[in-house]
């Protein structure tokens, strides 16, 4: 299921969409919050430009709010179904991993989004 060729092994490790060979990002840790966006204008390996036109990004947004959706609706059940905490215990938790975890979803909506739009090419790893 993880692995390359798979577009969950691209979107998971923030590698090329089209060879698997490198990260997207300058920086592998998105805790490093200056750097956490910060990409390689194109892939060393294939030469795929990621940026496929001004404002590309943009539309991950779009993304990322499905992905802070799952991940408070994970914080809710495992807060208020699991530990049965109340509402406002639920509430704190959900805003907690949001805050936390941003930086994980603005870089999970941005591998969803090239991913929509660039499939994996198997003659580019010959290479």
């Amino acid at each position: 299921m993880f692995k390359k060729g798979t577009k969950i092994y691209s979107i998971f490790t923030g590698s090329c969409p089209k060879c698997h060979q490198e990260s997207m990002y300058q920086t592998k840790n998105p805790y490093v919050l200056s750097d956490t966006l910060k990409m390689h204008p194109r892939c060393s390996h294939c030469n795929t430009k990621y940026k496929i036109e001004p404002s590309f990004f943009y539309g991950s947004m779009y993304v990322s709010y499905g992905v802070g959706i799952a991940f408070a609706v994970a914080a809710f059940i495992i807060s208020n179904i699991i530990f049965g905490s109340s509402l406002k215990v639920a509430f704190t938790a959900i805003v907690i991993t949001l805050v936390i975890c941003l930086p994980i979803i603005l870089r999970l909506s941005r591998n969803i989004w090239i991913n929509i739009f660039m499939t994996y090419d198997k003659e580019l790893v010959k290479k």
